[in-house]
């Protein structure tokens, strides 16, 4: 089974040498958390296990979480982990979705389908739910998503968009319910520190002991986890940070206006619109050197991140206001 891996961040498609683009193709921050100059052992030495545990214990507490996190190098590095820790059976995917769930599934012999409304994950050996959703931003209450765990054999819930509205995450009932349920959480995304490549996957003792085994011993780096540690503790960041995105957000749908595209979802890190066609709008925005995403589903979604500098807000506002001329 062959499974379209297409992704955002894919500039080098279209960028010549010297020329300036504007890369909205992902939903990463695009205001970093401001990471200061690392001690000497980040990057001399093995990561120790103290150093670990510190990382653990501040994304624990960042997440709410009454269990260990697992860490790994990003979001994906657990998608890789997840086909492993069964047997492979029948999986099913809520989609549209990100294509890698899928496309890591059918390499390890998973008979993989996609199906559209959640009730339809129920009796799947494995079902992969990503809440918030990535492209639509469809989401779940956790009760509702967690009701479907004593339906299917594990469960997989990826919350790589949650960070901005933390009301949405099921760790907080990890450890006290079902034992076969995986969260996988992504921290370069909200944290604007893509490059670093660090994220979670938190389950009960038993899943979480078998990914760990399967990671191996130093699954990040020092510096991802001197960095991870300094910006997990730092909250006041974070509701500064939800504070700005969701403002930033608005504003983007309302420059999407001035092209007449019309909001079809969206977390507040990335907006997908309606355009009436896509490849049209996505050229159109690349004659002003922006880089925005397209969908094989889809001939209409266009998906846009955020601009950071205020500069780049109004070379995007230049370019919309141009689409309807």
């Amino acid at each position: 089974m062959h499974i379209r891996r297409d992704h955002g961040g894919d500039l080098d498609r279209v960028r010549r040498a010297g020329e300036d683009w504007l890369d909205l193709s992902t939903g990463i921050n695009p205001r970093p958390y401001p990471v200061p100059p690392l001690p000497d052992e980040a990057w001399a030495t093995l990561p120790t296990q103290s150093a670990i545990a510190a990382l653990t214990g501040a994304a624990a507490a960042a997440y709410g979480a009454h269990v260990a996190p697992v860490p790994l190098a990003g979001a994906q590095a657990a998608i890789q982990i997840v086909p492993r820790l069964a047997a492979p059976g029948q999986a099913r995917v809520l989609g549209p979705t990100y294509n890698e769930h899928a496309a890591a599934l059918a390499l390890q012999g998973w008979r993989v389908a996609t199906v559209d409304r959640i009730e339809a994950l129920a009796g799947a050996d494995l079902a992969v739910i990503v809440n918030p959703n990535n492209p639509d931003g469809r989401h779940d209450p956790p009760e509702r998503i967690l009701d479907l765990a004593p339906r299917v054999g594990l469960l997989v819930v990826d919350e790589s968009f949650v960070d901005p509205r933390p009301e949405l995450s099921v760790v907080p009932w990890l450890g006290r319910g079902p034992g076969n349920v995986v969260v996988l959480r992504s921290f370069g995304k909200f944290y604007g520190l893509a490059g670093l490549r660090l994220g979670f996957a938190l389950a009960g003792d038993t899943l979480a002991h078998r990914i760990a085994e399967l990671a191996g011993p130093w699954a990040v780096s020092g510096p991802a986890i001197a960095v991870g540690r300094m910006a997990l503790a730092d909250r006041g960041w974070a509701d500064r940070t939800r504070q700005r995105l969701g403002a930033d957000a608005a504003r983007l749908d309302r420059l999407a206006g001035l092209a007449g595209w019309t909001l079809v979802g969206g977390t507040p890190l990335f907006r997908t619109y309606e355009t009436g066609d896509a490849l049209a709008a996505q050229q159109n925005l690349a004659r002003a050197r922006i880089w925005s995403r397209i969908f094989p589903y889809s001939t209409g979604w266009l998906r846009l991140g955020l601009p950071g500098r205020e500069a780049d807000w109004e070379r995007l506002h230049d370019a919309l206001a141009g689409q309807r001329e």
